[in-house]
Order: structure tokens, then sequence, then C-alpha cells
């Protein structure tokens, strides 16, 4: 529902256009909540249309914005996004109160994620991040340490199958992060709208990140054949099917793969676990993910669209409704609820302290650019013979320091990157 007097004389009629992710989690609740919204007592014209993931990737969010009256987005496009004017602050629009409660009760840093330079620009809809899978019918121990995941990779604790990676896409530098972070050296997390200085922070603590590279170095040239290409779905997909992937020590957690209706064979169910920690008891190492639901800056946002919204982000759409229609919800009493970890073998429950120790990516704008450039820096960087963990970081480094400088004209002419 567009603003503008032909957009608002044709309101009645057009409804709201949202765009989300086409998977089961990013796309049956919303779709059903809004099919049913008279029912549910949130009435709203309302329709949603879905693209890959990836597809957030390659089309520049003002392009997105100016198609679609409601986003459902990742934190790290929220630089771009604020560059391109391509959003309204959600603190201009919605009641106060709701963002008083949504801030008191999301789980982890989902909520602060989708906040910068003083206003919110998303709601957390779904909560997640990068945690341990593990076939516990392949594996007589579960790590919980660095050094438990290496002898578990060397064919240790009684594994009958391989450790696996996530690598592909951004993964490859979001591992990279995290373990940095489980090493107590978290990388540099700059505002959306920084200083740019002429001589700037490095983005890693230069032992931390060259310890980590080694470490995902170690692993790569263990893990099964053909994994290294494989996003986090379809890398689930595989050690759900078959038994050749034991253990994956980071990847993004999707409640859908641990439902005892979802293993392939009985016993073959795939559990989610914390995240690897340096010591035992340490910090998990992770980077925080999920999605927000963003309003277009060119949306006339009405009561009924208000209401429908805080309906979704509830404590009973969030306890019932969404985790019913394969979602993942961000609200902190669906994660304790009984209700919800009982079908999904304490999805919520067995990996909540890793999210809410979880790190919030930087939010400048052209990051996301940088990310993809920085993952696949890394998997050359792993592929290369004679693997030189100094010179990745270097290559590292000199691409931040460029993004940084290209952030800084992006953020001055609001131009997409």
């Amino acid at each position: 529902m567009r603003t503008g007097d032909d957009a608002d004389a044709a309101a009645a009629t057009a409804g709201f256009r949202g765009l989300t992710w086409d998977h089961p989690r990013g796309v049956h609740a919303l779709r059903a909540a809004a099919e049913q919204a008279e029912t549910l007592g949130a009435p709203v014209s309302l329709r949603w249309d879905a693209q890959p993931l990836e597809g957030f990737e390659s089309a520049p969010i003002g392009e997105l914005a100016s198609r679609y009256d409601l986003l459902v987005i990742d934190h790290p496009h929220l630089g771009d996004a604020i560059a391109q004017g391509a959003l309204q602050p959600l603190d201009a629009v919605l009641p106060a109160e709701l963002l008083a409660d949504l801030a008191a009760h999301s789980v982890g840093p989902s909520y602060t994620s989708y906040s910068a330079e003083g206003h919110l620009w998303a709601l957390p809809l779904d909560a997640a991040t990068q945690v341990a899978a593990v076939r516990e019918d392949l594996v007589d121990h579960t790590p919980s340490t660095w050094d438990e995941v290496r002898e578990l990779a060397r064919g240790g604790s009684g594994s009958r199958a391989s450790v696996a990676l996530s690598l592909a896409g951004p993964h490859a530098f979001l591992s990279l992060c995290s373990i940095a972070v489980s090493l107590g050296a978290e990388p540099r997390s700059l505002a959306p709208r920084p200083e740019f200085e002429a001589d700037p922070a490095p983005l890693f603590d230069r032992d931390a990140a060259v310890t980590a590279l080694a470490l995902l170095h170690e692993l790569a040239e263990r893990a099964p054949a053909g994994t290294a290409a494989l996003n986090p779905i379809g890398l689930l997909d595989r050690m759900r099917a078959s038994d050749d992937i034991a253990y994956i020590p980071l990847v993004y957690g999707y409640v859908n793969y641990s439902a005892a209706s979802t293993a392939s064979t009985p016993g073959s169910r795939v559990r989610f676990v914390d995240a690897p920690a340096a010591v035992r008891g340490g910090r998990p190492g992770s980077t925080i993910g999920g999605t927000g639901i963003a309003i277009s800056a060119g949306t006339r946002v009405t009561p009924e669209l208000v209401a429908h919204l805080g309906w979704l982000l509830s404590a009973e759409a969030q306890e019932g409704f969404i985790p019913q229609h394969d979602g993942q919800p961000s609200r902190i009493s669906a994660w304790e609820a009984e209700a919800v970890n009982a079908p999904s073998a304490d999805f919520y429950r067995g990996t909540r302290r890793t999210l809410d120790d979880s790190w919030v990516r930087p939010r400048f704008a052209g990051y996301t650019a940088f990310q993809t450039e920085a993952s696949a820096i890394v998997r050359d960087g792993l592929g290369f013979p004679g693997f030189d963990p100094a010179a990745t970081l270097a290559r590292l480094e000199a691409a931040y320091l460029t993004a940084l400088t290209s952030a800084a004209h992006l953020t001055q002419t609001g131009a997409t990157p």
C-alpha cells in the first residue's frame, strides 16, 4: 500500500505486498497469518511473495523497497537500506508500547540488531544464530570445545562419520568471525554510519584470526567431499539423509530439521546444541542471523497493518501459531516453552546460551558486498596448497579497508553498492 494520492485511492483493493524468503520457515507462518487474519483478530489485506534467501543479496534493497510494502531482511542489510532511504524508522510509525514489549521480550540481541542511528528499522520476527548440529547416533560424545571438535574430526570420540563445515556463500567468513568470538576477540563492529578515520583499526585481532583460520583449514581438509559447496539448508539436508556427517560445529539453526518426523531412519534425528567454546564453560562463538520485518519508506502504515504486525510478534502468535506453521520464533517465552521445545528435541533451550552470547555484525553501507568478498577470500585461502593464514588475513584486512572507504562514499551519496 503505497503513499500518494493514486496509491491511497487504490489502497482498499490493492492491500499490502510483502517479500520474504522461500523456505517453510520464512513463508508458511506469514502466509497463513495473512490468509487467516480476520479469524485471528488482526484483519489486513496482505500478500506475501517469496524469493531465495540469496536473492536479498543480489537485488538492491532500494529496488525491492520500491516494489514491496514489507521486507523480511537480515540486520546486515541495514547499512545499505539506510543509505538509500529505503526503509522508514519503526519508532516513528509503531506504538512505543509495542516496541518496549519487544525490546524486553526478544531473545538475545535479535531486537537490538535491527537498531541503528538511534532508530529501529525492523521487527525481530525470527531468531537464529550459528549453533552446532549433531547426529547423536554417529558420535559417542558431542564436542563442547574446539579441541574436542578437532579430535572428532581426526576420528576420535567414537565418531563413525565426519565433521563438516558451513563454507558456502557468506558462511566461510561468518565461521571465521565466530571462532574469533570464542577466542575472546570479537571482530570490529562499526556503527552503520561511522566516522571513517584515515587509519581505522583492523577488523580482526591478528593472533585470534590466524588461529581461527588454521583451525578452519584443518577441519576443511578432513570434511566430506562436496560439503563445502552446500549452503546451510543443503548441508542439513545431507546430514539428515545420509550417514557421512556426524557433526557441524557452526551452522545456522533450523528448527525444521530437529523434529523426529524429519529423520531418514529411526534414531537419525539432527539435534542442535550450543556452538563450541575455546574452553569448557567459555563463550560459544556465534554470529547472529535471523530475520526481521521492515516497512518500506513509501508504505502508508495503517492501524490494520500495525495490529497485524503486533499480533505476529505477540506471545500468543510466537508461542503457538508461528512454531505450528514451521516458523522459528524470536520471543523469549517461546524459546523457553515446553510446548515449543518438546517437538523439536529442545532446539530452543538447547541453543539459547549461544544465541544470547552471539555477535552482531557490522551494518555499514556496502557491508553485505564486503561479506561476500571476504567469504570468497577465506575459501580461496583454505583451498590453496601451502595454506598461509597470515596471507589470507592480510587479504581480508585489505578488503575491509576498501569497504570502509566505499562506505564513506555510499553514506554521503545514498548510492547503491
